[in-house]
């Protein structure tokens, strides 16, 4: 049995002021106010002065502290084991669009990943394909020869359907697939990705408002990183944004750094979404959590880490950020309460992807925890009632 006493703790409803939860396997099974003195065969933390949320979950990252998802077989693993200090306790490995050999690489690492005893790692999710099925001209940093049309063929190394066969071969590692509805096609496909099981994300898109409501009746549900790499939204032109931010059956990513997308415009998402419906992500690369001037790489193109990555074009190539400083930015720098904060950051995510019992402290749920001090910098990480980050003072 495990005692967490004297830390503020967020709820799905309030924050209660210094309390206590008991940990027993791997479940909450007790959450009181008041402290707690330690005894007996407990494993007693002290924490006051803290706080206690629920660990968070990025359905979108690409890499951390120099390790990209699609640079090697024992990737995935790597990742895994740093993200307990950034206070993640499940994580959706990222691609961005590749071959099939590439693609057939990753789905067998999170494959192995997610059947290794994870006893000091965050939970391996199914991936994230940020796709093949882009639109060319809202790419970013996606590789414009690995790009493909859903129907069709195409000049290069291999076709769409080549894709979709590595998808069809390893269905139960696919979780998301961000699509462009625009594409000739990408109705049909979104229709039986969906069929399926997967989570289809709307993005890296050109999408009129009625493109995109289409591509939302075929069944995508979630938005891939809300404003960026969309058109921006005009009252006579309200476009893919809007359409997101309009329809309620639709979850939406915001990537929480201050600088992908306005504080303003992250307030203004979750007054028209809600935080039911809107997920905190970092797109993460591989630069994240290096220092300034660092170079990492994303799909075997090299980065450079600033305010976000960068390609050595100036591209954005995604962020920086981690799940911890996103928490941090939208509780001191964009106005959101803690418990919207962990409720965008765990919450809504864990909804998202149906993940039963997770995302928030209840008695019964995984005891997946995150400690943070006064300064919102993570101390403790506990995944399924285990200690499996502890920082030294």
């Amino acid at each position: 049995m495990i005692v967490l006493s004297g830390a503020d703790i967020v709820l799905p409803d309030r924050v209660l002021s210094q309390g206590t939860l008991v940990l027993e396997g791997e479940y909450v099974v007790h959450i009181t106010g008041g402290t707690r003195a330690g005894g007996g065969s407990e494993d007693h933390f002290d924490l006051s002065g803290h706080l206690v949320v629920p660990g968070f979950i990025d359905v979108h990252v690409h890499g951390v502290e120099g390790t990209d998802t699609l640079e090697s077989e024992d990737a995935i693993h790597t990742i895994a084991d740093r993200m307990p200090r950034f206070g993640v306790t499940a994580f959706c490995p990222t691609s961005i669009a590749c071959t099939p050999v590439v693609l057939r690489r990753l789905l067998a690492a999170v494959r192995a990943a997610r059947r290794t005893d994870r006893s000091r790692g965050a939970q391996v999710l199914p991936a994230h394909l940020e796709s093949n099925f882009i639109n060319p001209d809202f790419r970013g940093a996606q590789p414009l020869d690995c790009l493909r049309l859903p129907r069709g063929s195409v000049d290069g190394e291999f076709t769409g359907a080549e894709i979709l066969s590595e998808i069809a071969a390893a269905r139960s590692e696919v979780g998301i697939v961000t699509v462009a509805p625009e594409l000739d096609g990408a109705l049909d496909l979104i229709r039986d990705l969906a069929s399926h099981g997967h989570h289809i994300s709307l993005g890296h898109s050109g999408a009129s408002y009625e493109e995109a409501i289409a591509g939302i009746d075929a069944g995508a549900r979630q938005a891939t990183h809300l404003f960026n790499r969309m058109t921006p939204i005009a009252h006579r032109q309200p476009g893919l944004a809007a359409a997101l931010l309009d329809h309620e059956a639709v979850t939406a990513e915001i990537v929480c750094d201050g600088v992908h997308v306005h504080p303003a415009m992250v307030r203004l998402a979750l007054a028209a979404k809600h935080k039911s419906h809107i997920m905190a992500i970092t797109d993460g690369t591989a630069g994240a959590g290096l220092p300034r001037g660092s170079r990492a790489t994303i799909g075997g193109r090299v980065i450079t880490v600033g305010d976000i990555a960068a390609l050595e074009d100036g591209t954005i190539a995604g962020s920086v950020l981690t799940m911890d400083q996103a928490f941090a930015r939208l509780v001191t720098t964009m106005g959101v309460g803690l418990v919207d904060a962990a409720t965008i950051c765990a919450t809504t995510p864990a909804r998202a992807l149906g993940l039963q019992g997770f995302g928030a402290i209840t008695t019964g749920a995984i005891a997946d925890l995150v400690v943070m001090d006064r300064d919102l910098k993570v101390t403790h990480t506990f995944i399924a009632g285990a200690l499996v980050y502890g920082r030294k003072a």
